[in-house]
């Protein structure tokens, strides 16, 4: 039983952010992603590219 009372104390005193701090995280999240894949993408076609060179 302590666990539990431990567990609604704890989710009381937690901050949890507003809806426009999820929305903007959850963007820069996505943003980076994206960003991390297209760059990804590039060296892997540049790498691709150049190994058709010597082979």
């Amino acid at each position: 039983m302590k666990f539990i009372k431990s567990v609604f104390k704890t989710m009381k005193d937690t901050t949890w952010p507003t809806k426009r701090e999820a929305v903007s995280d959850t963007a820069t999240v996505i943003s980076t992603a994206v960003m991390f894949a297209v760059f990804f993408a590039i060296v892997d076609f540049l790498v691709q590219w150049a190994v058709s060179l010597i082979a």
